[in-house]
């Protein structure tokens, strides 16, 4: 499979988080050519703040191949890693780390912050961004322009029966 195949994976593992009101992000982890773990976004079902797509996969999979050391793996992830998912990934040793789209409020691969190749780390694994970007922004798009219109009607609504009193 290629890098395309896995994120369209991961793309399918999102549009499950966009259908349960979760944020839409999907990740899956791969080890020698094979996908050991699917996740999304699962903070609003868990009430787990840690609940991202990116930390179940490294977690799934570590307990799956019985080491906290993810080398030969790969995790594929819609959106740019953020700073608790990039300090998994660099405490994990996952070889490689391919995401679609860029996160310019919280992305700490290359948007915001470097921390996966920050120097003096023990750690620097490869990174290939933009791998089906357009699909992994437009469902973040989609999602958000959804959640503000459906909280625009809900103040509109209230603002109605505010004024019926």
């Amino acid at each position: 499979m290629t890098d395309q195949d896995y994120m369209r994976e991961a793309l399918a593992e999102a549009r499950k988080a966009y259908a349960m009101g979760e944020i839409p992000i999907g990740a899956v982890l791969v080890h020698e050519g094979q996908i050991i773990s699917r996740h999304h976004n699962r903070r609003e079902i868990d009430h787990d703040a840690t609940a991202h797509a990116e930390m179940l996969v490294i977690r799934e999979a570590c307990e799956l191949l019985s080491r906290w050391r993810l080398t030969g793996c790969a995790l594929y992830v819609t959106i740019e890693p953020c700073p608790m998912c990039a300090g998994a990934i660099i405490n994990s040793r996952l070889d490689k780390v391919v995401y679609g789209s860029s996160d310019y409020k919280g992305g700490a691969v290359e948007s915001l912050f470097n921390v996966l190749s920050h120097p003096g780390l023990n750690h620097e694994p490869e990174v290939v961004a933009g791998v089906l970007a357009d699909e992994c922004s437009q469902i973040m798009k989609d999602f958000f322009k959804e959640r503000r219109a459906a909280r625009r009607s809900t103040q509109v609504a209230e603002g109605s029966a505010l004024e019926m009193r």
